[in-house]
């Protein structure tokens, strides 16, 4: 298992990014969370098999129909061990 914090940017804030995110993660098995930053960025914390994560960045540089992805960043982090399926969490 890996994990990722990944950060995306561009029009991702009222466009069903988080909802959208949330069902991408489950359809791939991944677990983790999703939120959105004050700063307008959206912030995943996914943590998976290596396949799984690089299919759930790939799809996250397109993001749903409204979204307009300007740039993703995915750094190695220690995962979350609470994490049971992939959740929605509220901005920080």
């Amino acid at each position: 298992m890996t994990a990722q914090r990944i950060l995306v940017s561009g029009r991702v804030q009222r466009v069903g990014y988080r909802d959208w995110a949330v069902r991408l993660a489950k359809q791939l098995g991944v677990k983790g969370w999703v939120r959105n930053l004050n700063d307008g960025r959206v912030e995943l914390l996914a943590e998976g098999d290596d396949e799984a994560l690089v299919s759930l960045t790939e799809a996250l540089r397109e993001g749903p129909p409204m979204a307009v992805v300007d740039h993703v960043e995915a750094f190695q982090s220690p995962g979350d061990r609470h994490a049971k399926g992939f959740t929605k969490r509220f901005t920080a």
